[in-house]
């Protein structure tokens, strides 16, 4: 009986690698797949030739997000495959894990069936949502998943309370080095293991102490980080970067971002159906409806929307939600059958159409032979593909490396970046870099001010050499120094 229970948990991770594959496949040859994480792999690649992040080149995401991108270009030659396979790992890892801590035995009410398909849910929906390849929550759901079924153990009094919250909270630790927006889920688990900590002991000595235990653990990594950072001389550095500089952005048009909340809200509405209808049926409030509770406010707190990989937190516990429901067998496994297939059908033509907008290899490869350097200097990405630093092996001009740093309206202050965009772009193009990228048509939400400082340098001392399409109503322009 027990190996044919092996057994069959093997035939579902093999079933979870097979649905990763094809769920991903037609990304794997794409090197311009996301902005975001062209950047991290810039980044990341420039960190292994050198240069110090947040000093050199600069972003405000957490050093681990690096790290996990640093290992992935040791992993082979080819770095834009070798990180989408290293993400689609993490993806079969998620998927495998929800589907352990779906099973009705860890204390959801979800049989195997509908395990199998809250896994299967999870892979397919991140097609919806810009999870396609490697942003960030593609990698930390896991720890947070693992740290999520550690506590709810925890709590629920099946393991030792002290030693299975220091594991949970050492991952949520983990998980905030990749993205500092996993504290709100952390801050839950945390109440939660002082609530089951002060049941069974009291407000007591044993209680602080083990509440220190799990704060100090949690705060290991980044602080480790830091006095790694301090110990160079960058302290300040990274802090600013890391703590102080998403304060100083600007807000986007609000009506811009409640498109952005309205699309979120209708990508997951389906599967928060489904977990509404569990709820129904048990009538009670169980551990992950209170933590996808958590994950939404962590957010809608945040409050930037203008991507829907920004709610990608949120899958993996909606998924744990709807999982019992899909044994209803009147109802639940025909909708299951038709989620299923609406998620893996609907995500591939949503990749596939993302793919069509962006371009794909062959056009961000002949942009890359146009803007490569012939005399030896620095290409500008002012508007465009960051990994065309790395596809045409020039150097980089600037340490706000990311375009979206320079040219857009929510970035445009001091207090964001460190340094006046205005100033910064008057001073790449006194460097006059060899080659500059431009995007037609502008971005709807650009900085007006540095924008009308690189079209006048255009006019003046640039002359338009290719003109690629990347999509049915976008071009990439690339322009040489006269």
């Amino acid at each position: 009986m027990g190996w044919t229970k092996r057994s069959a948990d093997w035939l579902v991770l093999a079933g979870i690698v097979l649905a990763v594959l094809v769920a991903r496949a037609q990304t794997f040859t794409d090197p311009v797949l996301g902005f975001d994480e062209q950047y991290y792999l810039l980044v990341a690649d420039r960190w292994l030739h050198g240069a110090v992040p947040y000093v050199d080149i600069w972003d405000r995401k957490p050093i681990g997000l690096f790290m996990i991108y640093a290992a992935a270009i040791r992993l082979g030659s080819d770095p834009f495959l070798q990180y989408k396979l290293l993400a689609a790992v993490f993806v079969t890892a998620t998927a495998y894990a929800i589907f352990r801590g779906a099973r009705s035995d860890s204390g959801t009410g979800a049989g195997r069936f509908g395990a199998v398909v809250a896994a299967l849910l999870y892979v397919f929906w991140l097609n919806f949502m810009g999870g396609e390849g490697g942003q960030s929550p593609v990698f930390y759901n896991l720890p947070v998943l693992l740290a999520a079924l550690l506590v709810r153990r925890a709590v629920e009094r099946r393991g030792t309370l002290l030693p299975l919250g220091l594991i949970a909270m050492l991952l949520v630790g983990v998980a905030i080095q990749i993205k500092y927006t996993v504290v709100f889920e952390g801050l839950f688990f945390g109440l939660l293991l002082l609530h089951a900590g002060s049941t069974a002991w009291g407000v007591s000595s044993r209680l602080i102490g083990a509440a220190a235990a799990w704060v100090a653990v949690a705060l290991a990594p980044t602080v480790l980080a830091y006095a790694v950072y301090a110990a160079m001389g960058h302290g300040q550095a990274f802090v600013f970067a890391n703590f102080l500089s998403i304060f100083g952005r600007l807000p986007d048009p609000l009506l811009e971002r409640m498109g952005g909340l309205a699309a979120i809200v209708g990508i997951l509405a389906p599967l928060a159906i489904v977990a509404v209808l569990a709820w129904r049926r048990e009538r009670r409030l169980s551990f992950v409806q209170m933590w996808a509770g958590a994950a939404m406010f962590g957010v809608l707190a945040f409050g930037s929307f203008l991507s829907s990989s920004y709610a990608l937190p949120v899958l993996a516990p909606l998924c744990l939600c709807a999982a019992p429901w899909f044994e209803n067998a009147r109802r639940g496994r025909w909708v299951a059958v038709g989620l299923l297939g609406l998620s893996l059908i609907g995500g591939l033509l949503m990749v596939r159409q993302a793919i069509i907008d962006k371009g794909n290899r062959a056009e961000a490869l002949q942009v890359a032979a146009a803007a490569r350097p012939q005399r030896g200097g620095c290409i500008w990405v002012w508007d465009g593909y960051p990994a065309l630093y790395l596809l045409a092996d020039a150097c980089v001009p600037t340490k706000w490396a990311f375009p979206g740093h320079l040219n857009t309206s929510d970035e445009a202050s001091v207090r964001a970046l460190g340094v006046d965009p205005v100033v910064e772009v008057k001073r790449i193009l006194a460097a006059r870099p060899e080659v500059i990228i431009d995007d037609f048509p502008a971005y709807r939400l650009d900085n007006q001010e540095t924008r009308a400082l690189v079209e006048a340098e255009l006019a003046r001392s640039y002359r338009l050499t290719a003109r690629v399409q990347t999509g049915p109503e976008r071009f990439r322009l690339v322009y040489r120094l006269k």
